[in-house]
């Protein structure tokens, strides 16, 4: 092997242990079309590849006025979102991601849970980190009392939000329905772009939310 040959075979080694190492580092940032850690039976589920079926503003609107949203439930285990009519009518379910370490409440501010209970949607972000967000009322008093025994802040902004930034979309529209492979957020809800709309449309402020572990 002459001097050249072995330059180009180091270039092309070194070349493929960067991507390697590239791939190991940024591997559950990339989008995924399967769910994982699920068992949906929804029948809004399962129709593109475990992922709703957009809804047109028509049928959003006829949402709105014959079963309007009363309730979302959050099934954390499941990774699953729901929008409730009534007691239990389940109208769209969405996959999530959670906070990276998602056992268990939320009780401090940095530990990367997401809070178990029943909180309101009290005020939304068009203007979000994350595309758009819509608020989740914790820490309540409860949340509050704990944290202070523990002499810890109980954390705040706690959001269902999208899962790309406003800018990245605008720069590459396919990202409206990216979804990480794996629970990446400071412990927010987090869903694809297309479904925070859908969620953004169909959900009022004051909204109950409950959070089940």
């Amino acid at each position: 092997m002459n001097k050249k040959s072995l330059i180009i075979f180091l270039i092309f080694i070194i070349l493929l242990i960067s991507g390697y190492v590239l791939f190991q580092k940024y591997n559950q940032y990339l989008p995924t079309t399967t769910l994982s850690n699920q068992n949906a039976t929804s029948s809004t589920l399962n129709q593109n590849n475990g992922f709703p079926t957009p809804l047109t503003d028509a049928a959003i609107q006829n949402i709105r006025t014959e079963t309007p949203i009363q309730l979302i439930k959050v099934h954390k285990k499941q990774r699953i979102v729901q929008l409730i009519h009534g007691k239990d009518q389940i109208i769209r379910e969405y996959p999530m991601r959670l906070g990276f370490d998602p056992i268990g409440h939320k009780v401090k501010e940095g530990d990367g849970k997401t809070p178990e209970g029943r909180y309101t949607i009290d005020w939304r972000n068009p203007q979000s980190a994350f595309y758009k967000s819509l608020h989740i009322s914790y820490p309540n008093q409860k949340d509050k009392n704990h944290a202070q025994q523990l002499g810890v802040s109980p954390g705040g902004d706690i959001m269902i939000h999208g899962s790309a930034t406003t800018k990245q979309v605008n720069a590459l529209s396919s990202l409206m329905t990216y979804f990480p492979r794996d629970d990446w957020t400071w412990g927010c809800i987090a869903v694809r772009n297309i479904d925070i709309d859908e969620i953004w449309k169909l959900v009022n402020n004051g909204i109950p939310i409950e959070i089940a572990p």
